[in-house]
């Protein structure tokens, strides 16, 4: 009788393998998450702790899949009607691959109705931008900074329209226009970097399109210059300080403010 061998089940990666592929790339999230908090950031990307999908992060991801099908309906030139636009959030707000929501009662419905007002609020006030064919759309890139002796920087540029790199979010108040820069410097500065070694052209700007969970929704644009030499600087800086802190290994709390709304505080108050 023949016999056909059981393929063996796959062996768990050690701690210290995720650490070191860790170490071989990084994206503008993780090295933000590194810098806010090494614990957090241990719990989430080493020991890969499932916790519930977020109300919030639900309708972001809802309102970021409208847009991201929009735009690219743009870059194809067979724009989406207002009919279309409406469908694409439907679906999007029933897929729960990402996991679902423990849902307050009556939550859903009113989040729902606000992530829809947000994406036609946007579509609405972009209508200047449907003229234009982007650059490029939701496009995967790396950068290579190993002669920076730094890893790879890898990331996802939401929007290039005529040479300014366009990154969406939403929130649920007014940014402050005097440190909304400052606020998303690693993200832009990352993002300036994957279009830079990527087009061997310089970024004509970045804006921030912050879309505002409001009684009456808007969008706030932030227009930002291109990145400056400093920025690259302080930016290669913070990318070191990563590297070394996964080296040691250096996971340790950082309690603050932003611990209010930190999904592993219990397992943070257990840390010794």
């Amino acid at each position: 009788m023949n016999t056909v061998a059981e393929t063996p089940p796959p062996q768990e990666r050690s701690e210290q393998d995720l650490i070191r592929a860790l170490q071989d790339t990084v994206s503008a999230s993780r090295l933000s998450l590194f810098l806010q908090c090494r614990l957090k950031f241990y719990f989430r990307y080493v020991l890969k702790l499932q916790k519930p999908k977020t109300a919030s992060l639900h309708l972001g991801s809802a309102v970021h899949a409208v847009l991201k099908a929009w735009n690219k309906a743009r870059w194809l030139q067979q724009p989406l009607s207002l009919k279309e636009v409406h469908e694409t959030y439907l679906q999007a707000w029933a897929d729960t691959t990402e996991g679902s929501v423990n849902w307050e009662p009556g939550e859903e419905d009113d989040d729902k109705t606000t992530g829809w007002r947000l994406c036609d609020t946007n579509i609405r006030q972009s209508a200047s931008m449907a003229l234009t064919k982007p650059d490029a759309v939701e496009v995967s890139i790396e950068a290579d900074l190993a002669r920076h002796g730094l890893p790879r920087l890898i990331g996802i540029l939401d929007l290039v329209q005529q040479g300014s790199i366009i990154d969406y979010k939403t929130s649920a108040s007014t940014p402050n226009p005097s440190t909304v820069g400052h606020l998303h410097e690693i993200q832009t500065s990352s993002y300036a970097i994957l279009y830079r070694y990527n087009t061997d052209q310089q970024e004509t700007g970045i804006q921030l399109h912050h879309l505002v969970k409001l009684k009456n929704p808007k969008v706030c644009i932030t227009d930002l210059p291109p990145m400056s030499q400093s920025q690259q600087t302080r930016l290669f800086r913070q990318m070191e300080a990563y590297l070394e802190g996964l080296q040691r290994p250096d996971f340790i709390p950082s309690p603050g403010m932003h611990c209010s709304s930190c999904e592993f505080i219990h397992e943070c108050r257990l840390w010794h």
